[in-house]
């Protein structure tokens, strides 16, 4: 590790070769960055910082999660300009004013949130959109001006949401090449094992905003050359087949998102009426060796693919069941603990050697005490420099150069350190007992009814009592039973002997989805108390206030959205209460009752279409292609020698695009082939879902002859034509999720937007869905519109006229403005097809 600044470690990527860096998510597609992609946009941003006059110490906020975020970051340390990172999801009121607090003189972000800081008067403006185009009028070779040093201010962090004094962490290079040093070492010592598995992939669901996900998104990682997959959604199934589809090998994410994912495995067993076998299972593998239990457990191991074998949680402690049933599971669980003042770390456990409930050991290089009252200290060049609030450093450590963390803590002989809670939240009882809100919830989460808990303080004559806020998995249970069985777990003064079933979804949670805790203890307080009117429970991310954002329209209006409203709400909900929803049953609610139920009560069952990956993997592709010049081919031109009207616009495109086209028989598949060039002839084609379906499995009231004929002929269409189904009821977002990977593999993805084959020879309204896969797949939109198959297709004829009755127009490729609405894209694009 360099010793001056970040500045070397970036420099290194160039040596990594065609290692890939960083997996991004642009909707439906990935991008993918290769190490020395990295390194030369990084230095393409410092060269443009330098061109805008921005110098050294001059700030620039940071506003999002993506590969270009990376860049930039990157390249404001080369440049030695100090980052300021925004948490994706932060209000725009926050974002002004810590823009003008720091008074920053560039900022970085998607265009929807740039237009947020166009009123702030000083810094200039980014869009990741242009971010690509605008970078590279510059040299992409090593950026040489002096780099930064030790002492020089890396990034200022705002951990606070207000936003009438937001307070950030200053952290200097030096405080995070502390953390980096001792990793490097005891690291290097694997390296040699690492090259088996080259390389490892890190799935990092935590925010870059916050100080754990950049060391596990942008500095450990690389010390492997590992590759690192940024965000996603959020909900357990897609964590789940993103681990398995790309080949994941440590999953990082926080306390929260690891408990989603259990109870997802659980609810499957239990699905399949396995749950009890799996708990069994569970209780007598407590004692096998790693082999045994990976043993055990390998269906599971199957679901989520050989390759995945850690999970890494930080931002808070993680629940020891739920610690415990991972374990058990085979796989290695890593916990750390540290805090945005300590740049992230003060103690991780080996990940060979872990001790169960621990937070590992202190790191190397820094000092760790416990004091007479239980809190940790910690001391070493990891602390942060200072505090920026209201435009002035202030200090973080004391005077002896010890933080106070504010945590309280134990450690056992060997070293290890326990985390026992946060001290202001212990609770002092009128006996003078102190009661730990961690241990009362542990033994609230053993209940198998409560999905989520917080433990607050109640006060009672200058002193309190613990109280409970519940999340039940299942409405109107129990709730006294629920507690008195936790009760049976704990000593007589811990008993819990006021509670409150939280009356929504999920509780207010900050990014890195913590509960918000005095937003909570308001609500409950009032609710105790026998107040009628209290703190309003209407919150961002409610069930009510998500459907109202996402289709702005009122919830009474739920049975009127579109299939593509649908779509983008389901999205929304599965995201924000990590839950997977049975696309069948969401398509036919209607009532906001329906969506809340089945938000309380989630189903893993999944509408059962079929994707055909296979279709993609050698030799079907060269069995497809030979066939198609062959015989498609050949048939097309002697049967109807189609007319090719402006095939010379696509001259310039090199592909993947998006193709679309009136639909009238099923033939057409084979006219818009030809009139494609070769270069753009690799086609994956979107049929309708249910025919698809119902020819993959013909009911069983036809003639056996008629479903035998039709299920060869799905066994014949499906690697012929690269088939996929698009459906027109439910599964949209798999069908597009398939779109986007063949798009990836360098397909052109073809699409019938009116759904359906025209019954009177006219083009009929596009269905919505067309606009939000257009805009999600990122490609350029080839309209064509066929004439004279519908006449011929009347007519009855088997074979086509000789002469040129059939004509098939090209138009102009459309390229959409980055963040152009899917209605709007949905009439561009009728428009251009109506056209021809």
């Amino acid at each position: 590790m360099p010793d001056a600044s970040l500045a070397g470690y970036i420099e290194k990527f160039l040596r990594y070769g065609r290692d890939i860096a960083f997996v991004d998510r642009k909707g439906y597609r990935t991008v993918r960055w290769t190490y020395p992609q990295v390194a030369e946009a990084a230095a393409q941003v410092a060269r443009e910082l330098e061109r805008l006059g921005v110098q050294k110490g001059d700030r620039a906020v940071l506003w999002g999660d993506c590969g270009e975020w990376i860049a930039a970051f990157y390249g404001c340390v080369l440049r030695g300009v100090v980052a300021v990172p925004l948490d994706r999801i932060a209000s725009p009121e926050f974002a002004r004013t810590v823009t003008q607090q720091v008074r920053a003189r560039v900022a970085f972000g998607p265009r929807e949130n740039m237009n947020h800081l166009r009123q702030v008067v000083g810094p200039t403006l980014i869009d990741f959109e242009d971010f690509a185009e605008r970078i590279a009028t510059h040299s992409s070779t090593p950026y040489t001006e002096p780099p930064p040093g030790r002492s020089d201010v890396l990034e200022i962090l705002f951990t606070s949401g207000a936003t009438a004094e937001p307070k950030g962490v200053v952290i200097t290079h030096g405080n995070v090449l502390s953390n980096l040093d001792p990793l490097e070492k005891g690291i290097s010592r694997y390296l040699k094992y690492e090259r088996i598995f080259h390389p490892i992939r890190f799935l990092n669901l935590v925010p870059l905003s916050h100080v754990f996900g950049q060391f596990m998104g942008m500095f450990v990682p690389q010390l492997l050359r590992g590759t690192v997959l940024l965000g996603g959604p959020l909900k357990p199934s897609e964590i789940l087949s993103t681990i398995r589809r790309e080949r994941v090998s440590v999953l990082v994410a926080v306390p929260r998102m690891i408990d989603s994912l259990k109870d997802h495995v659980e609810r499957d067993h239990e699905l399949r009426g396995e749950l009890e076998s799996l708990r069994a299972k569970m209780e007598t593998a407590a004692e096998l060796k790693f082999l045994r239990r990976w043993l055990r457990f390998r269906q599971i191991h199957g679901r989520f693919g050989w390759k995945f074998w850690a999970v890494v949680s930080g931002g808070a402690a993680l629940d020891s069941a739920t610690e415990d049933f991972w374990r058990r599971l085979g796989y290695v669980v890593v916990q750390g603990y540290g805090m945005t003042e300590t740049t992230s770390l003060i103690s991780v456990n080996h990940p060979f050697g872990v001790q169960r409930g621990s937070i590992g050991k202190t790191l190397p290089g820094r000092e760790m005490k416990i004091d007479e009252n239980g809190e940790i200290l910690v001391r070493g060049d990891n602390i942060a420099s200072a505090y920026w609030q209201d435009g002035q450093m202030k200090p973080v450590k004391g005077e002896d150069g010890w933080l106070r963390t504010g945590d309280l803590g134990a450690v056992d002989a060997a070293g290890n350190l326990y985390f026992k809670g946060r001290k202001k939240n212990v609770i002092v009882t009128p006996e003078g007992m102190n009661v730990y809100p961690q241990d009362l919830e542990k033994a609230l989460r053993a209940q198998p009814e409560v999905r989520d808990c917080i433990v607050l303080p109640l006060p009672r004559g200058g002193n309190a009592v613990p109280g409970a806020v519940l999340l039940l998995r299942e409405q109107n249970p129990d709730a006294a039973e629920i507690v008195n069985k936790a009760n049976q777990l704990l000593a007589e003064y811990q008993h819990i002997r006021q509670w409150f079933v939280w009356p929504e979804d999920d509780f207010p949670r900050t990014a890195t989805l913590k509960p918000k805790a005095q937003t909570i203890l308001e609500v409950a307080l009032h609710h105790l108390s026998g107040v009628a009117a209290g703190p309003s429970l209407s919150r961002p991310g409610s069930v009510a206030d998500l459907v109202a954002q996402v289709t702005r329209r009122p919830v009474e209006e739920l049975s009127q959205l579109s299939s593509l409203e649908r779509v983008e709400l389901m999205s929304a909900l599965e995201d924000r209460f990590q839950v997977d929803l049975n696309e069948s049953k969401f398509t036919a609610a209607t009532t906001l009752t329906d969506l809340e139920t089945m938000v309380h009560m989630p189903s893993a069952e999944r509408t059962d279409f079929v994707y055909p990956r296979w279709v993609q993997r050698w030799p079907v592709p060269w069995i497809r292609r030979a066939v198609y010049y062959l015989l498609s081919w050949p048939a097309t031109q002697i049967l109807a020698h189609p007319e090719i009207e402006g095939r010379e616009r696509l001259r310039d495109v090199k592909g993947p695009v998006l193709v679309i086209c009136n639909h009238v028989t099923y033939l057409d598949v084979g006219f818009v082939l030809a009139a494609l060039p070769h270069r753009l002839r690799n086609l994956a084609v979107a049929m309708e879902g249910e025919r698809v379906e119902r020819m993959r499995h013909p009911p069983k009231e036809w003639p056996w002859l008629t479903r035998l004929v039709v299920c060869a002929g799905y066994w014949l269409m499906t690697p012929l034509f690269h088939a996929f189904p698009l459906p027109q009821r439910a599964g949209f977002r798999e069908s597009f999720r398939f779109a986007g990977e063949a798009a990836d593999k360098g397909y052109s993805v073809m699409v019938f937007p009116e759904g359906m084959r025209t019954p009177d020879g006219n083009i009929w309204p596009f269905r919505s869905g067309i606009g939000l896969l257009a805009s999600s797949l990122n490609l350029p939109v080839v309209p064509m519109r066929i004439h004279g198959l519908w006449e011929v297709k009347k007519s009855g004829r088997r074979g086509f006229a000789p002469w040129k009755v059939i004509r098939v127009h090209v138009g102009d490729p459309i390229r959409l403005a980055p963040g152009m609405d899917p209605t709007e894209i949905t009439r561009t694009l009728e428009q251009a097809v109506r056209r021809l």
